[in-house]
């Protein structure tokens, strides 16, 4: 009998364990609740009320495993109306919960909630979560963190401890204000007043020695820092003095390790890099820094935010007045060090992480990206280029305009006609010098244009900046999908030589590049995911002024290859 109880007590183990494992492989299932309410906010010695998640500043982080189910309830105490993007999230069949205002769906109006359901599936890394509407990016944001699947490990050395930290910047102002004020006169919008670490401007900036973030460490130990930047307008060199820091991941995507002592991340992009402490206490503070990387002629922010970098002292008695030791950082418009920088990102491209870059490509686009112009009203006058003008940006010359219905809605329901249309341009109507000298008519077209991609089929697009009203640099963000940068470099895109020298072998894979100011980036991607997916500069102020289309990927024949229903609480507009 004992050992028939035994035999029986080993086999409930087995089973427990196996039970246990499968749940495991099929992933928990996290709740989270995110309170969309008023907040007072204190920095630079202005005191406003900003919009913000759970009274949190940046916003709580979203923390789940790779194969879980995420559903969080979004309830909105507010005014505005809000929606949250899970950036960078894949969102396989799931576009209701992409978040998008009038894309994938209507804003989450007064007192209404939604609930954001979705899988993450085959991503791990960091991400971000931020609002979707107008400028409310500001100060509704935070991270997304992805941990590996229980019983994997990184594909690097473990650290210490894991650190996030959230690049922003801070307005003494509502930036819905002022970006209502910039569209209504066609001027462009006033800049923010600080940038912020974790929404702490730092040393340099008048009354805010106290609102400086301090990173403590320990000697000889290795730190994970996950890096965001959900700055509205302005990429940003990044940098710890007197460290060096090792790039292991990009949009959630691990890469071939590489060092640097600085980096640049643009709006919407994230980074993870191992940092290795010295050896031994140093005797000295070191500054954490971060500011602009600006290449066009337009107004910015030309500031910088200032963290601290402090050793714990062996014997919990630190010296007083230790030397702060300065940073590094490259100029404001070092175009050089930005391309050659974006050039070391490489894809693991090896069994595990395979970089499934398509080598062959069924459909190919060339899209211009950059400035321009619309015309003022009748018998008034405008801040834009001229007195006549305001400031536009577009895609193919489309200016793009958002709907009064959700994109998706209408095409799920088949009702398109008077929401959007499919004739989006697959490349420039009337081809030009791009980096040249510029054309005398700057005026875009306007319209909510789409280009309809059968499922599966391979991408490549061509992104081109153009010299129109200046060459500026354009982070560009695919939802829905992650694509492989193949290619880049300055002046226009050649068809004939370029493609020659794309990487098919370890492009890096992101969902978020930079098209480089005066130049060009190619891209590829499959179209495995069915709906309706925005594309646009992650620059808001592009953004707001047009610097958007949407793809409309339509559904492929097995069953989890279609569009999911919308949900029941789908929000209305």
């Amino acid at each position: 009998m004992a050992t028939t109880s035994h035999l029986s007590s080993m086999a409930m183990f087995f089973i427990s364990f196996f039970v246990l494992l499968m749940g495991n492989a099929e992933g928990e299932t996290r709740h989270y609740t995110f309170n969309i309410r008023y907040h007072n906010v204190t920095r630079l010695c202005h005191t406003r009320t900003i919009l913000s998640v759970n009274r949190r500043y940046p916003g709580p982080p979203l923390v789940a495993r790779e194969g879980d189910r995420v559903i969080v309830k979004v309830v909105n105490h507010v005014a505005n109306n809000v929606s949250i993007h899970w950036h960078g999230i894949r969102q396989l069949t799931t576009g209701w919960s992409d978040g998008p205002s009038y894309v994938t769906q209507c804003p989450i109006q007064t007192n209404q909630s939604y609930i954001y359901n979705f899988t993450i599936t085959g991503q791990r890394g960091t991400l971000l979560w931020h609002a979707h509407f107008s400028w409310l990016r500001a100060t509704i944001h935070g991270p997304i963190i992805i941990l590996p699947k229980h019983n994997q490990s990184y594909p690097f050395q473990k650290p210490h401890k894991e650190v996030t930290i959230i690049l922003g910047e801070w307005f003494n102002v509502d930036p819905e204000a002022i970006i209502s004020q910039a569209l209504k006169t066609g001027g462009g919008p006033n800049v923010s007043d600080a940038y912020t670490i974790n929404g702490l401007p730092g040393l340099l900036y008048n009354c805010s020695s106290k609102d400086t973030y301090k990173l403590k460490v320990k000697p000889g130990k290795t730190y994970l820092l996950r890096l965001i930047n959900a700055a509205l307008n302005d990429e940003l060199f990044f940098t710890i003095a007197n460290h060096t820091l090792t790039v292991v991941e990009g949009d959630a995507i691990y890469t071939k390790v590489f060092d640097t002592d600085k980096l640049l991340i643009t709006p919407g992009q994230t980074a993870n890099v191992l940092l290795k402490t010295k050896p031994e206490y140093p005797n000295s503070k070191f500054l954490i820094a971060a500011r602009p990387y600006s290449p066009g002629q337009g107004t910015f922010d030309n500031s910088t935010t200032m963290g601290i970098l402090e050793y714990e002292h062996p014997f919990k008695k630190p010296f007083k007045n230790l030397t702060l030791i300065q940073p590094n950082l490259p100029q404001i418009n070092d175009t050089q060090f930005v391309s050659n920088f974006t050039m070391k990102f490489r894809s693991l491209a090896n069994y595990e992480f395979p970089a499934n870059v398509p080598k062959t490509v069924d459909k190919r686009f060339f899209f211009t990206v950059g400035l321009g112009t619309s015309p003022c009203p009748k018998n008034t006058t405008c801040q834009g280029p001229t007195n006549s003008t305001k400031f536009a940006a577009s895609v193919n010359n489309v200016s793009f305009t958002l709907p009064s219905v959700a994109i998706l809605q209408a095409y799920y329901f088949g009702q398109s006609n008077g929401v959007y249309t499919t004739d989006f341009p697959v490349e420039p109507m009337v081809p030009f010098n791009y980096t040249g000298i510029a054309p005398n008519n700057t005026n875009v077209m306007n319209g909510t244009r789409t280009v309809v991609l059968p499922f599966n089929t391979s991408v490549e697009l061509v992104m081109q900046d153009t010299s129109i009203l200046g060459a500026e640099s354009h982070p560009l963000h695919l939802h829905g999908f992650n694509f492989f940068v193949v290619g880049q470099g300055f002046g226009n895109f050649d068809p004939v030589k370029d493609p020659a020298k794309f990487n098919l072998v370890d492009p890096m894979e992101r969902n978020t590049a930079g098209v480089p100011a005066g130049g060009w980036i190619a891209i590829r991607f499959l179209a495995d995911n069915p709906g309706v997916w925005f594309m646009h500069c992650h620059l808001d102020v592009h953004t707001s002024w047009g610097l958007k289309m949407a793809w409309i990927v339509l559904d492929g024949p097995e069953p989890n290859q279609k569009l999911q229903p919308p949900p029941s609480d789908l929000p209305r507009c």
